[in-house]
């Protein structure tokens, strides 16, 4: 039983982790912005986060996940199971 709860939790849509939303952000100001949200959730001690980028095109997410790979406070990340314009990200605190 403890297995299936885990696994039902993993694939629902997270509620009560830290959100940024980056509708409307371009290419060139997605960094700034991305870093300074994940340095702010390092202070409060949020090991798990949430940026909103959306569907579309892809070329935000593309661009959060290209900066994601190379900060070494990032754990790990993936795009939510059921909403492919979020990414939940896994910070090493």
């Amino acid at each position: 039983m403890n297995k299936i709860v885990k696994v039902i939790q993993m694939l629902l849509p997270p509620n009560n982790y830290p959100k940024l939303d980056v509708h409307g952000e371009t290419r060139d100001t997605i960094c700034t912005v991305l870093k300074e949200f994940i340095m702010d959730n390092i202070k409060l001690k949020k090991s798990t986060i949430i940026v909103v980028h959306g569907k579309g095109t892809g070329i935000l997410k593309e661009e959060i996940h290209y900066y994601l790979k190379q900060w070494k406070i990032v754990k790990n990340f993936h795009l939510d199971y059921w909403n492919q314009g979020i990414t939940i990200i896994e910070l090493n605190i």
